[in-house]
C-alpha cells in the first residue's frame, strides 16, 4: 500500500511538473490557480490515501467534502444548499461506516475476549509529556494497549515472539505512536481519526497462514504508524 501511494504521490508531481514547464515554454497556458484551485489539496490526498491506505472511510469523507467544495467554488453547487446537505451527508456516511465495520469490529472484540480467557497479560503504555520505547526482543509479545497524549510511544516488535493473533489498542491525542511490526505477521487496522492519521506502511499482502496482529486505532490531533 506504501509503494502505490507513492507511485501516485510521484504521479501527481510529474504531472504538475510538466505543466509548469509547458507554462514556462509558452507552449501551454494552462491555469493552475483556477477558481476553487485550493480544494485539491484536499481531494487529492483523500483521493491517494482512498486507493492506498486500508482503512478508507475517512479518505472518502473528506474526497466528498472536497468534490463538493469544488463544485461550489465552480458555481455549479450553492454554497446555502451545500452546508444544507453537509448534516445528511455525514449521517449517511457515518451510517455506512458502521454497517460495514462491524465485521471487522466483531473479529477484534472476539480476540479481545479470547485473550482475556486465556488470562494472558496486555501490556498497558501511557506517555504523557513523556516518551516511552520499548523493544520485545525475543520475548512473547500478548498484545497491548497504548496510550500517547502530548509524548511518543515506540513498540519495536521486530523481534517479538508472535504465534497467534494478538490485539493492540492505540490512542494518539496531541502525540504520536509508532509500531515497528515484525514480517512473520499481518496487520489489520481499524483506524478513527479526527485531525489525525493512522498510517499502516508495512505494504504486505494478507497470508491466512501468519497471524495477525488487530491494530484499534483512534487519533485525535496525533498520528499512528506501522511500520
Amino acid at each position: 500500500m506504501r509503494k502505490i501511494g507513492n507511485t501516485l504521490w510521484g504521479i501527481v508531481l510529474v504531472v504538475i511538473g510538466v505543466i509548469l514547464t509547458l507554462n514556462a515554454l509558452d507552449i501551454t497556458n494552462i491555469n493552475i490557480f483556477f477558481n476553487g484551485w485550493w480544494t485539491l489539496l484536499i481531494i487529492i490526498p483523500s483521493a491517494i490515501e482512498l486507493i492506498a491506505r486500508e482503512n478508507k472511510f475517512w479518505s472518502a469523507v473528506w474526497l466528498i467534502i472536497g468534490v463538493l467544495l469544488l463544485l461550489a467554488c465552480r458555481d455549479i453547487l450553492d454554497f446555502d444548499l451545500l452546508w444544507k446537505l453537509t448534516i445528511p451527508v455525514l449521517l449517511i456516511l457515518v451510517g455506512i461506516n458502521l454497517i460495514f465495520k462491524d465485521k471487522i469490529d466483531r473479529k477484534m472484540e472476539k480476540k479481545r475476549k479470547e485473550l482475556k480467557e486465556k488470562g494472558q497479560q496486555i501490556e498497558e503504555y501511557c506517555a504523557t509529556f513523556g516518551e516511552i520505547k520499548e523493544d520485545f526482543n525475543n520475548q512473547e509479545f500478548n498484545g497491548a494497549n497504548v496510550t500517547a497524549v502530548f509524548g511518543s510511544v515506540d513498540l519495536d516488535l521486530r523481534k517479538a515472539v508472535i504465534n497467534e493473533d494478538k490485539f493492540v489498542k492505540t490512542s494518539a491525542i496531541f502525540g504520536g505512536i509508532e509500531i515497528l511490526a515484525p514480517e512473520n505477521v499481518n496487520i489489520k487496522v481499524k483506524s478513527v481519526p479526527i485531525f489525525g492519521a493512522t498510517s499502516n506502511k508495512t505494504g504486505r499482502k494478507f497470508d491466512e497462514k501468519l497471524p495477525t496482529i488487530y491494530v484499534d486505532s483512534f487519533c485525535m490531533f496525533g498520528g499512528v504508524d506501522i511500520k
